[in-house]
Order: C-alpha cells, then sequence, then structure tokens
C-alpha cells in the first residue's frame, strides 16, 4: 500500500448508470471517510479482496466510512448494465457503485490495475492507494486512522482474520502463472500457425506445451480482445495451456449460441470431487463440463496443492467466446509462521 507523501485532491466522479444509490459527488462527501475502489466482475484479484471491503462496509459505514466502488470494464461485455447490476447483487455489494465504461473516472485517478483501492480523507484528498490484492491490514488500519481524524470516537475494532493463509502478512507464495490474455491485441499462442485479426485460421494441437501459452485445435477466430471457436458441426475444437498453480479461472462469453458445454481435463483426464471448480458439473459419464449461458468469470479448477498441470477445454460449440485465463496461488506451507 502506498501512502502518499503530497496532497492530491479526490478527482469527481461521474457516471451514468448508478447502482444501490443515486449519483454520489465526492465534493458532497466531505467530512467523510471515502473508500474507492475500482473494480470489474471478471477480475480473478478483485474476487478475492471484495469479502474484505464488503465487511469494512459492515463494520463502520456507522462511523462515518462511506464505501464507492467504480465498474471500470476489463472486456466489452462488462458494459452492460443488467450484467453489473446481477454480479453486485451476486456478491452482496450494498454500497454505491458507479460506472465507469468509458474510462472516465479511471483515468482521472490515474489507475492501473483492478482492483485499485483508493483512502480520501475527510478534506477529499487522497491519503492512500493500493493496487491489486494483499495488505488488508494495513488498509484496515488507515481507515480507522482517518475516521480517529474526523472525530469519532470508539474503541478500534480487531482487524480482520485473514481470509487466506496467503493473505497474512509476510505470507510467502508459490509462483503462479501469471494471467494470460487472449486476442490479437495483448493475447498470446503457442501454435506455429500464429495469430491473423479478425481472421479465422485452422489450428493444430502440437502436443508440445510452453507455460504461460495457449494453444488450440480446430478452427478458431482472433479478434481484438478474445478467441472465438469455430467449430465445424459434429466436430469439436478446444485449447490446451500447462499452467502452475492451485486454482484457474477463465473468462468466457456465449456468443450467438447459448447454454452449450465445455468440456474440462486436467493431465489428460476428467476432473474429480478434490480438483473440481465451483462451475464445474459432472455427467452421466464421469465426464466434467461448464455450461456457458452468460459471460463472466469461470472457476474451472481448485487443486488440493500447488502444481504443474496440463489444462484442456473443449467444445462442439461455434459459440465459444475466450477472453482469459488466470491463475491463483497458495502459501508456501513451511515458511508459514
Amino acid at each position: 500500500m502506498e501512502i502518499l507523501q503530497k496532497q492530491f485532491r479526490a478527482p469527481e466522479i461521474f457516471g451514468d448508470f448508478w447502482i444501490n444509490a443515486d449519483p454520489v459527488p465526492i465534493s458532497s462527501l466531505q467530512g467523510s471517510v471515502i473508500l474507492l475502489e475500482f473494480w470489474d466482475f471478471t477480475s480473478q484479484a478483485w474476487i478475492r479482496s471484495a469479502p474484505y471491503v464488503t465487511e469494512w462496509h459492515r463494520r463502520y459505514r456507522e462511523e462515518g466510512l462511506i464505501v464507492v466502488g467504480v465498474h471500470t470494464p476489463r472486456f466489452p461485455f462488462g458494459r452492460d448494465p443488467a450484467l453489473v447490476t446481477k454480479a453486485v447483487g451476486a456478491f452482496g455489494l450494498r454500497y454505491p457503485v458507479v460506472m465507469d465504461n468509458d474510462f472516465l473516472v479511471w483515468g482521472a485517478y490515474r489507475a492501473t490495475t483492478w482492483p485499485t483501492k483508493y483512502l480520501i480523507d475527510r478534506n477529499g484528498f487522497i491519503r492512500y492507494l493500493h493496487g491489486g490484492e494483499g495488505s488488508y491490514q494495513n488498509l484496515e488500519q488507515s481507515i480507522q486512522s482517518l475516521l480517529h481524524e474526523i472525530g469519532y470516537q470508539f474503541d478500534p475494532l480487531p482487524l480482520m482474520d485473514p481470509i487466506r493463509e496467503e493473505d497474512r502478512p509476510g505470507a510467502y507464495c508459490f509462483r503462479a502463472t501469471p494471467e494470460i490474455l487472449l486476442g490479437w491485441q495483448r493475447g498470446t499462442i503457442g501454435n506455429v500457425e500464429g495469430i491473423a485479426p479478425e481472421s479465422t485460421i485452422r489450428y493444430s494441437d502440437p502436443g508440445v506445451y510452453v507455460e504461460g501459452r495457449v494453444y488450440l485445435d480446430g478452427d478458431w477466430s482472433i479478434h481484438r480482445s478474445h478467441i472465438n471457436m469455430g467449430a465445424v458441426e459434429g466436430k469439436t475444437g478446444g485449447l490446451t495451456i500447462l499452467y502452475q498453480g492451485k486454482e484457474v479461472n477463465a473468462v468466457l462469453e456465449p456468443s450467438g449460441e447459448k447454454n452449450f458445454q465445455v468440456f474440462v481435463t486436467q493431465d489428460g483426464k476428467s476432473l474429480h470431487k478434490e480438483n473440481s471448480g465451483k462451475d464445474v458439473f459432472t455427467d452421466a459419464e464421469g465426464r466434467t463440463f461448464l455450461r456457458v449461458n452468460e459471460a463472466g468469470l469461470f472457476n474451472l479448477v481448485k487443486n488440493r496443492e500447488y502444481g504443474e498441470h496440463t489444462l484442456t477445454l473443449t467444445s462442439r460449440s461455434n459459440g465459444l467466446s475466450v477472453f482469459s485465463l488466470s491463475f491463483v496461488t497458495c502459501a508456501i506451507p513451511e515458511m508459514i509462521s
């Protein structure tokens, strides 16, 4: 977390669509402490940090803390108010949320990652900021400190216990494969066929993989921020990754066809109860699959331990669009004090 040595006045917030409240100008909130968070409902890091923010809102709202969420979309479908409103309800957000579809607020605050949190003092100045996960106890201590400045006299509550071992201060974690973004603008594909923007290519799975790259099989079209399967009727297409981590998530969207199956295998085998993600189902034949009916982040794998694996997604649908694959680390047990 960065403690700002210079004073920067918090820019105003403008947005066309507010959820849970009427528009909330920053200038009208002077005298209170504001926790402003940039988020996106497909951000793995935000989802992992969200329980802390919702608990801080519950703990300190009566003491003068105002939480405001700014939803700045990572991908085009994140501009849909219906999807964002559904996410607000699904994650139990009870504070005001503004949609920042044109990145105006994002740019004014010079945010660079999801999530980014800003603490604004009673005079409207940014005092602290933090990007990404972590520093939860430091941030909660900062909230208590700024609340004390506005005159609230209360015995400080015990800081929240870490939700995960890797959230503990000083925790050492395994290295996880960095997030893989797809599409011709930011993506990387390991196949020798390469990338042709806005074109459909027939790929062949090479059977040999390098960590951090996606390997395609079948007909895929490459778009700006995603890839789309163009499966020929009756044929199967897929993608494979070699990764290091404990969990795997994927941002998927149904394009045209909806409510189709995407089969998931790890190391050449179907998943089982001990390593299936929360969005995975098992059919009568023991095959594990996702049902893709709307855009979002899908939890594919939850391994019991950190390790290196190959993961394959296959489908016969030409409606599958893939935007990103992300991986979760865990604390090194021997380094936990």
